[in-house]
């Protein structure tokens, strides 16, 4: 087992410390004689579990308190309607910049309830490397709702490191692969949020984190499983919650808390991606057409310069246990997803996979 490397995209790798923790407590945990997943939301053991979660990632994110966080439903494409339905008030438009495919994602459905501006594309090309405009070029609708941009985008391998700036107007972030990489001053942005199979926990959990002046204007056709107001009122358990989703986040964010926080974590996201970067700028045989100043340190694509070897990699990569290496499939070539769980050790077997595999087939 230890052999193996999982490069998915997400569901993603987890921790091993916290795998194995999960795998003592499956049947007794805390020596209640059950499974987290079998007991009582409401239960004041869940319940007390569920408080320590959220304070440790209010901890980890310096998550101030005029700030809710909400353990949600629906993954990051049910924020995709809740958003709109939840911020739009009585405006009509709200300001969405597409810089890949999720941000793309969230527009389709955004423009179900609210007038987009469809020419808000900020990425460009130069010399086949495609970058992104600056912030301080994004042009901002003083009339919008909100403004919403993805700052990782996963299939794209594009990451927005600088913060818009949007005066009054509240800014929206979907940060599904950036969470928890690395600090992140929440203060700047009206509303956070992220789906958890990344470097949150397992699928099936949504994260927001919303300004408590956001809440409570919603739209009177809102389901109420989407609306923050109600969310905030029951804890995020107006419902049954995703329970065991929301036990292995906890135990995820403690598990950082051991690691020396997000500025420790954010030393070893860059070394890792560094380092494969590194080599495939090196290489005759790999590719990477992302500029450098917007390159992903979570999710690294690269193609093979001859794609004719793509099957033989994929399979010699597969035996060699690094798994889940091919693109997706709107882009194609490969992907290294290098989330906060992936070792150092897993992106030196991937180089020096890649310097064999390339040597072999010059």
């Amino acid at each position: 087992m230890n052999n193996i490397f999982n490069f998915c995209a997400g569901p993603a790798m987890l921790p091993q410390a916290v795998m194995l923790q999960a795998q003592k407590e499956f049947c007794n945990w805390q020596d209640n004689g059950v499974s987290v997943m079998e007991m009582s939301h409401r239960s004041p053991e869940y319940m007390t579990m569920a408080a320590e979660a959220e304070q440790d990632l209010r901890d980890l994110m310096d998550i101030p308190d005029n700030y809710k966080v909400l353990f949600c439903h629906g993954g990051g494409r049910g924020q995709f309607s809740a958003i709109p339905l939840n911020l739009l008030g009585d405006k009509l438009d709200a300001d969405y910049f597409l810089t890949g495919q999720w941000s793309h994602s969230a527009t389709l459905e955004a423009k179900k309830y609210a007038r987009i501006n469809e020419t808000n594309i900020l990425t460009t090309t130069s010399e086949g490397k495609t970058s992104v405009l600056p912030c301080a070029q994004w042009p901002i609708n003083a009339g919008a709702a909100y403004v919403h941009y993805c700052p990782n985008e996963t299939v794209d391998g594009i990451e927005i490191f600088d913060v818009p700036e949007t005066g009054v107007i509240p800014l929206v972030a979907d940060i599904s692969s950036t969470i928890l990489s690395r600090p992140i001053d929440v203060t700047k942005f009206g509303l956070l949020y992220a789906g958890a199979q990344k470097n949150i926990g397992p699928a099936g959990l949504a994260i927001v984190i919303v300004r408590e002046d956001l809440i409570g204007h919603a739209r009177r056709a809102i389901p109420s499983i989407f609306d923050y107001a109600i969310q905030d009122k029951f804890n995020s358990m107006y419902n049954t919650p995703p329970t065991y989703s929301w036990y292995l986040a906890g135990l995820v964010f403690k598990w950082l808390k051991t690691q020396g926080g997000l500025v420790e974590v954010e030393k070893r996201n860059i070394m890792k991606a560094n380092l494969l970067y590194t080599f495939i700028d090196s290489s005759d045989f790999y590719q990477n057409n992302i500029d450098k100043s917007v390159r992903s340190r979570m999710n690294i694509p690269f193609s093979l310069v001859d794609e004719s070897f793509n099957n033989s990699f994929l399979s010699a990569s597969k035996v060699a246990g690094l798994l889940n290496l091919k693109g997706h499939k709107s882009v194609g070539g490969m992907r290294a997803s290098v989330y906060n769980a992936m070792p150092i050790a897993g992106v030196e077997a991937l180089v020096k996979f890649m310097r064999d595999f390339a040597n072999e087939n010059m």
